[in-house]
């Protein structure tokens, strides 16, 4: 009865048979698609102008409508898919290898360094992406750059707290204390057997903290503080079609249609890798 139990768990754990990871997985492949597909191809050029095509809807010419411009939505929704995966890989890089390193650091050393760099995380922790980009942008002029820094440093916080708590639990673990015994450095300890067992959780965070960087970006686009005109992004989308909703409501459903599928997609496929990855949870 016990085989059959273990050969069920392995059988429910097969990623294939993971309903919220596959779906998952289709919406952010196809995200992707779109972003390749983007770079050599767009209906039109997502910067022509043709004024006498402005603000109109789904049409044979132009499947999504225009904006106050002329501009064609559809080639501009895909090409803002660039901006988000763009802001997505950065923006959650920079807060993983930092935090990363933060809390690798204060996890096996311990001492002085974990409160020097836990103080460090205390005081980054108050400043949110909004208030960052603003000091940035207020220093420097807005763009796509700052914010996607803003929303790195945002990020450094989780991950140095996560890392941290992983090294804590495993430092001491007589697997660890083997290795040091039969003479293993620091770097070896880290690389070889801490590291391997922290990287499952860092993945799932980093995966459910994608979706929340392309909201962070959208939302700074919108407030002027992103990506800047005449550059495609699906926040600053938004905030142009601010004006014409009485006029073309479309303008502002199909930006914010590709964010909420966007963001969907990549939760599903961060909730499903949390349930694939943890071998307490039965997916």
């Amino acid at each position: 009865m016990r085989g059959r139990e273990v050969r069920g768990l392995r059988v429910r754990r097969r990623p294939g048979r993971h309903v919220t990871f596959v779906i998952g997985l289709v919406i952010t492949l196809a995200l992707v698609a779109t972003a390749a597909v983007s770079l050599v191809y767009t209906p039109r050029d997502p910067l022509e102008m043709s004024i006498s095509s402005r603000l109109q809807g789904p049409t044979p010419a132009h499947p999504l409508g225009t904006d106050q411009f002329g501009r064609d939505l559809l080639s501009r929704v895909m090409r803002g898919a660039i901006t988000s995966i763009l802001v997505g890989v950065i923006a959650v890089g920079i807060g993983m290898l930092v935090g990363v390193a933060f809390g690798m650091l204060s996890g096996y050393f311990g001492g002085w360094l974990d409160e020097g760099f836990m103080r460090l995380v205390d005081a980054i922790q108050g400043f949110p992406a909004i208030l960052s980009a603003l000091l940035l942008a207020a220093v420097f002029r807005p763009t796509l750059t700052i914010s996607m820094i803003a929303i790195g440093v945002a990020f450094l916080p989780v991950f140095a707290r996560l890392t941290r708590a992983s090294f804590l639990e495993f430092r001491d673990r007589d697997f660890v204390v083997a290795a040091r015994a039969l003479g293993a450095g620091d770097g070896a300890v880290i690389g070889r057997h801490i590291m391997p067992n922290t990287l499952p959780p860092l993945i799932v965070q980093a995966t459910i903290s994608f979706p929340v960087a392309i909201l962070a970006e959208a939302g700074l686009s919108y407030l002027g503080l992103g990506t800047q005109p005449p550059n495609p992004s699906w926040g600053l989308m938004l905030r142009e079609a601010q004006a014409f909703l009485s006029l073309n409501p479309w303008y502002a459903i199909f930006p914010g249609g590709a964010i909420a599928v966007t963001v969907l997609g990549l939760n599903l496929l961060g909730d499903g890798l949390r349930d694939l990855l943890d071998p307490k949870t039965v997916a």
